[in-house]
């Protein structure tokens, strides 16, 4: 079965782009950053309500495989859908690509939950239940 999976759109801005005219190659991890808040504003609760919680998802590794390079104007489909939600971690994979269905990018995203102190804590119950349709859907 395939995968389960959010798209956020995003417009390429100029502020995106080098002189090149090519998306700068960190701002990808703004872009999923702002991907993956909107899917936990999609699942029910946004990150500032989970920190109000005292529970934070900072992200320990990332990984980033560029394919083809995303231009000014451009309109990105970014994909993502979470590949574990276990004791503590959380992962996401995503995928990037544009308006003719070009592959421009493909990471991955590894957190821990933690509190706001940075102490490590069990992932949220609720949490783990509204991913479960996406975990569920992995193949």
């Amino acid at each position: 079965m395939a995968a389960r999976k959010f798209v956020h759109t995003h417009r390429v801005t100029y502020a995106d782009c080098t002189v090149g005219n090519h998306i700068y190659y960190s701002r990808y991890f703004d872009l999923l950053e702002t991907a993956r808040g909107e899917f936990f504003r999609h699942l029910g609760l946004a990150f500032l309500q989970w920190q109000q919680q005292d529970t934070i998802f900072p992200v320990i590794e990332c990984r980033a495989r560029y394919k083809s390079p995303a231009r000014y104007d451009d309109l990105l489909a970014i994909e993502l859908w979470p590949t574990a939600a276990e004791r503590i971690r959380l992962s996401f994979a995503y995928r990037i690509r544009n308006q003719a269905d070009t592959l421009i990018l493909e990471a991955e995203t590894h957190h821990v939950c933690t509190t706001i102190d940075e102490k490590p804590k069990r992932l949220p119950e609720e949490l783990v239940r509204s991913l479960q349709p996406y975990l569920d859907s992995v193949a």
